[in-house]
């Protein structure tokens, strides 16, 4: 558990590097008593916050809504500048390749590949066979591997498939050789499924172990028919159809290939190793001129694509998702086609699950007048007149047309591409980035876009419009850098990103939003020479370097133009944010996460008077109503305080509108920020405020214009009020903000999950659903903090810190917070509630004992309920009879034990007096904790010198203390509790007074039920036992049947164990004991059935449906016939359910065995083999349910084996009839009776000589195995009862009506005489 320091450096903060005025450092104004809260203030403040945020959404267009502009098919806008601090990217360091491998890598016969995998940090770079893999972060740091002989082409590292490798292994590394589907020109798509090309389209399928069919790594040609994908194609396609490329789009679930033709295809993968084709795009030349006919850049000879990027889904609203970009820079964009038809084939849309197919939307073409690196070197600006504001930059001399792209890098509308320069040893980089002083609404007074920013035609059917309500065309900034060495690779520096916030959030194009809260985008490029980094520079870089441009040489010009290019606003909101200091200024090395960055002092001096400078004044607006005297107005505000409100705004976004807490794995909450995110916004805020606090007059008019104050209208006073009221409110806000962040910090230094789990259940729920503004600006905030201070200051007080130490730290730390007033309330009311429990305890007059507990339960009430203390630190007599009297005394007239009694029914006035007891109950049950976790922790048992001091001791006297009360609502809590920490057994060997009771209260439950049937089993009274096992059976309650199953056999044997001389009950007990024995007989069944049904419980529709409700709920004997056995066509279950029930109906029973008889004999078998189905069909049923005429109708059955007998006849032997009954557990004289009659009854089929034959050979050899089992010692059937003298008479008839032809049968019954005479 963390404890208070009294000076806590715990503050998440570091001291920054060349900062004079740390971030760290506690300001000893945090040390006075808060001020009163302007709740609505702070709200005001966060009002414009929220208008900040929905601007910051709405100023930059995503690149969707550029393209799709009516009229805009096309376009070819840039903006080319020299390389000064126009200039979009900026070369900031190349590193180059170790020198050992560079050496190794110059040998002239050697075949080498290199790439970047950013992923992991790491360039590799293949040499023959050998694989390197260079850390560029450290710089030499060089590892290899050389464990395969063939040439390595190409390495990437993909994530690994689920349950194939161990947890551990996050990342998978793929080397491709040329060996069987690898060559030189494969490439893969680094997704969990992995896609490569080599001409055709591969996917590499792995698993974790060989089947029958499929090793552990094989390659699947998709590109050709099923059968023969399993099998590798070693010949290449047509060279003109060759798939070139395969790229990956995870989010939308689908991945393009690009075709040596210029087509696009769409894949979606269906299932493991099969893809859908969606579709494939081809003629993308003649769309292309379609968009901008006549422009010069398409020509066939030129247009060949060279890659394709992905955009990500937050980039555009309207669905653009892909990037085609061809060898000249002519860049093709797709978005989801509205229509069935377009210059693509494929299958419909429906057919791919969701992918929809793309069309060509817009063509953006190449940049005409690049200026050439070498005229980009001069570091020097031509000096300014009024008559080359915002002119258009002269055509360059030696403009550069782009010819050879081969390698590009995209991200969110930044693009990188290179391509050959004009001298060996060089390449060229070709980098463009959207111009927001063009396509942006950032409130300029005279906006850029309303300039052509350069001169070259607009190639397309229409052009832009120009109305009023027309978004700008897009427009770029574009640059031609110049490398060294030849480009192998190139990708996207990695960086933190900040979490998906709930607030608005702007495009990822609008980096004015995101500058000083997101370090800068960057590029490495790969080339044989080393690792070049590119940065992009951002408006807040530009915005710099000018004011160095200011500081250094005196030219204004360049910071007005930036103000007209970025309008007064923004460019105050990045003003503030220089002179303030930022921790993401620096936009060269990612610096280190929270380090605060600065700009030396006179730079700053400059940025401080620009801000005051450009803020311009307020200005106040009357607004008149006609027809009367009534007018009213509003301030339209500063540049300073607009620059104020967007800057705050910005640095605040990724935690305004997000809930404090989330759940976390263990079941408590956690909080929902990163303390990174937290450290590192408070730091910019707390930089914010100390210049703010240092520079007071930034939001006052200047000195020299207190005359001009003095004499103006009542309206610009009226309008300086307004803004310094703001201006104030957003700065209470902004204090107030900062001291919310170490609050949480703090929170979470002490275990938030485990805080909040402390507080009652409406607290938890309030917190649960606080967002971080809600915290600082409602009242629930309020209260919200207050209770989790109280939880704080009660752990630290356990942990025997004194309330001092912890108030310091909490004023300290986060003042407005912690009200003083209630800490001081705390500390005098538990010093003095403590002095009175120590009198009671030394007192041994139980009067004066109890007048000091009187006095310490009156410091305790009159303490407001929020800092009420922890009584555990009382003792045990003090932590018992404290609360136990407070309960008593806030509910004098029993009110909240009344309402407790009647159930507590809604919308009841008593429910506070009841609350009231609940909160005094909790305190005994936490320091009963307390007692416990002390004795748990004691070394020895009753080691202690005193028996006072004896932890054990203090928690048994504790308990005999709350045992001894007589609340019984008291009890009842104290009982839940008890249950609740797994000590039910040993409360019901106590058998407490109130346990009964309360286990009988409503609400009535399981648990309770199942603790109050054990109860009465202790308590000696089975047959209450039993009757309350028989209401669980059948409660209506989520119990699985075989649980209901079991409660019933308790039930069963509890009221077989009950006395016949208890309360005069016998004649009850032995009824109810019948009817629970026949629900139980019927509950067994209903297990039969669900067991028999169990396999189809998944079924759709209602058959699945009614099964799964066969075990929830016990049903009736005709519910399972007519619900279960009958529809769903169970034969044996419907024998069981006539057996249980002994319902007898032969036009019941007598079909189902119709139907069992039937399913046993199957067609174009010969008979023995049904006669062996009938055998394993009858005989079970025989041993279950004979003699139960119900179920197994003795004569009905032998007729249908007799008949089945006679009709093959041929087939079976003699005796085939009797012995199956026999086997079925029928005795041998039911069998005889039944054939005999049989035998006399002259009904068809025994109506006939040969069908009366055959029951007599059947009786012959019944009456031989009877007799051979009587002879049998240890016999079933004793010789006294067997039946000599009516065996004889019988036989003697059979012999006289034999037929003449049955000699077999003639010797058998003789064979039978002899037997009797021989052995009776």
């Amino acid at each position: 558990m963390a404890t208070l320091a009294p000076f806590s450096t715990s503050y998440r903060q570091q001291p920054s590097t060349g900062t004079p005025s740390s971030v760290f450092r506690q300001n000893q104004t945090q040390q006075r008593p808060a001020s009163a809260l302007d709740l609505p203030g702070l709200q005001s403040a966060s009002r414009v916050l929220h208008d900040q945020f929905m601007k910051d959404a709405q100023i930059i267009p995503d690149i969707g809504d550029i393209l799709t502009t009516p009229g805009g098919q096309s376009s070819a806008l840039y903006s080319v500048f020299p390389d000064d601090y126009r200039a979009p990217f900026q070369k900031r360091r190349l590193v180059g390749i170790p020198e050992a491998l560079f050496q190794y890598y110059n040998t002239t016969n050697v075949t080498s590949h290199m790439g970047l995998i950013p992923k992991i940090e790491r360039v590799w770079i293949s040499i023959d066979h050998k694989l390197f893999l260079w850390d560029y972060v450290e710089g030499q740091d060089i590892s290899s591997f050389v464990d395969q002989p063939d040439v390595i082409t190409h390495v990437a590292v993909v994530k690994p498939k689920v349950g194939v490798f161990v947890d551990e292994i996050t990342s998978v590394m793929v080397i491709c050789t040329p060996v069987s589907m690898y060559a030189t020109d494969m490439t893969v798509s680094t997704d969990i499924e992995m896609y490569l090309c080599y001409g055709c389209l591969y996917e590499l399928h792995y698993q974790q172990s060989e089947s029958w069919f499929s090793k552990r790594v094989h390659i699947v040609n998709h590109s050709v028919g099923s059968v023969q994908s399993l099998f590798p194609r070693f010949t290449s396609p047509k060279s003109e159809d060759r798939i070139v490329a395969v790229i990956s789009d995870p989010k939308r679930n689908c991945f393009y290939t690009l075709s040596a033709r210029n087509s696009i295809s769409i894949y979606q993968a269906s299932s493991e190793k099969a893809v859908h084709h969606v579709q494939t795009m081809s003629n993308l030349y003649k769309s292309a001129q379609e968009k901008a006919p006549g422009s010069p850049a398409l020509t066939p000879s030129n247009f060949q694509i060279v890659a394709l990027h992905v955009l990500d889904l937050g980039e555009s609203r309207t669905g653009v998702q892909l990037i085609a970009i061809t060898m000249n820079g002519v860049r093709l964009y797709f978005s989801p086609s509205t229509s069935a038809y377009s210059f693509s084939y494929g299958p419909t849309p429906s057919a791919a699950g969701g992918v929809r197919p793309l069309q060509l939307i817009h063509v953006r073409l190449p940049p005409p007048n690049l200026l050439h690196p070498d005229e980009q070197s001069s570091p020097h600006r031509p000096a300014y007149n009024s008559s080359t504001r915002n002119s258009p930059p002269q055509p360059p001399s030696r403009p550069f047309i782009v010819s050879g792209l081969e390698n590009s890098c995209y991200l969110d509308g930044l693009m990188v591409s290179a391509q050959p320069g004009d001298t060996d040893g060089t390449d060229f980089l070709l980098c463009t980035a959207p111009d927001l002083t063009r396509i942006g609404s950032l409130g300029q007074l005279n906006p850029p876009s309303q300039q052509q920013p350069s001169q070259q035609p607009i190639y397309g059917s229409s052009s832009y419009g120009t109305g009023a309500n027309q978004r700008p065309p897009l427009t770029e900034y574009a640059t031609l850098l110049a490398i060294p060495g030849r480009t192998w690779s190139m990708a996207t520096v990695p960086r933190e990103s900040i979490p998906a916030s709930v607030a608005p959030s702007p495009s990822v194009t609008n980096e004015l939003a995101t500058q000083f809260s997101e370090p800068s985008r960057q590029f490495m490029i790969l080339t044989n020479v080393g690792l070049t980094f590119l940065i992009k520079r951002r408006a807040l870089d530009y915005l710099k370097a000018v004011i160095e441009e200011v500081q250094t040489e005196g030219v204004v010009q360049p910071i007005i133009e930036f103000r007209d290019s970025f309008g007064r606003d923004q460019t105050c909101a990045m003003l503030l944010g220089l002179a303030s200091g930022n921790t993401f200024l620096d936009a060269g090395e990612l610096s280190t996460s929270g380090t605060l960055c600065t700009i030396n002092s006179d730079i700053a001096n400059v940025a401080k008077q620009a801000f005051y400078d450009f803020g311009e004044r307020p200005i106040w607006t009357e607004r008149v109503t006609y027809g009367t005297s009534d007018s009213s107005g509003s301030a339209i505000f500063s540049g300073r305080r607009e620059g104020f409100a967007i800057y705050f705004a910005r640095l605040v976004r990724p935690l305004w509108k997000d809930k404090l807490t989330k759940p976390g794995p263990s079941g408590l909450q956690q909080s929902n920020f990163d303390d990174n995110l937290l450290v590192t916004v408070q730091k910019n805020l707390f930089a914010l405020k100390e210049f703010l606090d240092k520079n007071p007059h930034l939001f006052h008019s200047a000195p020299g214009e207190h005359s001009v104050s003095r004499t103006s209208s009542g309206n610009e006073q009226e309008a300086w009020k307004a803004e310094q009221n703001s201006v104030s409110q957003l700065q209470a806000l902004l204090s107030r903000t900062i001291e919310a962040i170490s609050f949480i910090l703090l929170l979470n230094d002490y275990r938030l999950g485990e805080l909040i789990a402390q507080c009652d259940l409406d607290t938890q729920k309030l917190i649960t659903s606080m967002t971080f503004e809600d915290i600082i600006t409602s009242q629930n905030g309020v209260t919200a903090a207050r209770a989790l201070v109280n939880v704080v200051i009660d752990q630290q007080i356990g942990q025997q810190i004194s309330v001092d130490t912890i108030s310091e730290v909490l004023q300290q730390r986060c003042g407005s917070f912690c009200s003083t007033d209630d800490v001081m309330l705390y500390k005098a009311s538990l010093n003095q509630a403590r002095e009175s429990v120590r009198k009671a305890m030394e007192s041994r007059n139980p009067s004066e004992r109890h007048n000091w507990l009187g006095e310490s339960l009156r410091f305790v009430v009159n303490t407001s309920s929020s800092v009420m203390p922890k009584v555990s630190t009382f003792g045990s007599s003090g932590a018992v009879e404290l609360p136990l009297s407070c309960a008593q005394a806030l509910d004098p007239d029993n009110l909240g034990l009344e309402y407790w009694y009647a159930a507590c029914p809604p919308n009841d006035t008593r429910k506070e007096y009841c609350d009231r007891r609940l909160k005094c109950y909790d305190l005994v049950l936490h320091s009963l904790s307390v007692f416990e976790e002390q004795s748990s922790q004691s070394p020895v048992k009753g080691s202690a010198s005193n028996a006072m001091d004896d932890p054990e001791a203090i928690r048994s006297h504790a308990y005999d203390l709350a045992f001894s009360s007589e609340d019984e609502m008291f009890h009842s809590t104290l009982y839940d509790w008890l249950i609740n920490r797994g000590l039910a057994d040993e409360l019901l060997a106590m058998r407490p007074p109130f346990l009964e009771a309360h286990l009988k209260r409503e609400p009535i439950t399981v648990p309770k039920y199942q603790l109050l049937w054990q109860f009465y089993v202790k308590d000696g009274q089975p047959l209450r036992a039993a009757e309350i096992l028989a209401i669980l059976a059948e409660s209506d309650t989520d119990l699985l049947l075989d649980k209901r199953l079991e409660y019933l056999t308790l039930a069963v044997a509890n009221a077989k164990s009950h006395p016949v001389t208890i309360g005069g009950r016998h004649e009850t007990a032995i009824s109810f004991l019948t009817n629970l024995e026949e629900k139980l007989d019927v509950a067994q069944v209903q297990l039969e059935v669900y067991n028999t049904l169990l396999p189809h419980m998944n079924d759709p529709g209602e058959a699945g449906e009614k099964i799964k409700y066969l075990s929830q709920t016990l049903l009736t004997m005709s519910e399972l016939y007519q619900v279960y056995a009958e529809p769903f066509d169970l034969p044996v279950m419907k024998l069981l359910i006539l057996h249980v029930s002994d319902h007898h109906d032969e036009h019941v029973v007598r079909p189902i065995w119709d139907r069992i008889f039937d399913d046993a004999i199957e067609k174009g078998a010969d008979a023995q083999t049904n006669a062996d189905h009938i055998i394993a069909s009858v005989v079970p049923l025989g041993k279950r349910f004979y003699p139960s005429e119900s179920a197994f109708p003795l004569k009905y059955i032998a007729s249908l084996l007799v008949k089945f007998s006679l009709k093959n006849r041929t087939h079976l032997p003699n005796g085939w009839t009797p012995r199956v009954l026999v086997q079925c557990g029928v005795p041998y004289a039911d069998v005889w009776d039944v054939l005999h009659e049989m035998y006399e009854s002259q009904i068809p089929p025994f109506n006939t000589q040969s069908g009366v034959q055959v029951v007599s050979a059947d009786i012959a050899i019944l009456l031989n195995d009877w007799l051979e089992e009587a002879k049998r010692p240890q016999s079933s059937v004793p010789r006294g009862e067997f039946p000599v003298g009516r065996i004889d008479l019988a036989v003697g008839q059979y012999l006289t009506e034999l037929g003449a032809n049955q000699a077999e049968t003639k010797a058998i019954y003789e064979g039978i005489k002899r037997q009797l005479r021989r052995n009776w």
